[in-house]
């Protein structure tokens, strides 16, 4: 079954990929091509996935600790945000001042701020016995916001020209 559990799996999604485009008048080999040959036909595909993939992958590499450790913390994507946060904002702050020395502090940044917003919800399962579970899916829509916030708001360049959404004015 290890081996033939991917392999069932991936069968079912073809499957249910060619019926599903059959059923909105697609052709199924041709989408399907489109989907997993032609992004992987070129260095710049290569690129993209490997651009896309490297979140994730990180994302699964830190849960994969935690859930040998039969700890459910399901925030992953909060902790990536706040370490994005934590890294950018010391890059902003920084800007050239560090040199050579920009990206290390920036990197160990962002891997601190992701640390103590995964420290939050063991912080408080240890001190109050809540849910890990429920908290760190609660602070992923926190990290949401306050991103955006700062996106938006504070980290805003003046001189750009994204709008500013009415709900932060």
């Amino acid at each position: 079954m290890r081996i033939a559990s991917p392999l069932i799996a991936a069968a079912a999604m073809l499957a249910t990929g060619f019926v599903i485009f059959g059923l909105l008048g697609k052709e199924p080999v041709n989408a399907l091509d489109m989907f997993f040959v032609q992004p992987l036909n070129s260095l710049y595909g290569w690129g993209e996935l490997l651009l896309k993939a490297t979140p994730l992958a990180l994302c699964a590499l830190g849960l994969a600790v935690g859930f040998r450790a039969n700890v459910w913390n399901i925030g992953a994507e909060g902790q990536l945000i706040l370490g994005a946060i934590c890294g950018g904002g010391v890059a902003l702050f920084l800007n050239a001042d560090l040199g050579r020395l920009a990206l290390p502090v920036s990197l160990l940044a962002g891997v601190g701020g992701g640390a103590a917003w995964a420290a939050i919800p063991a912080v408080l399962r240890t001190r109050f016995n809540t849910s890990e579970i429920l908290v760190s899916l609660m602070l992923v829509y926190i990290a949401q916001l306050l991103l955006a916030y700062l996106l938006h708001g504070a980290w805003r360049d003046p001189e750009g020209f994204s709008a500013r959404p009415s709900h932060f004015r």
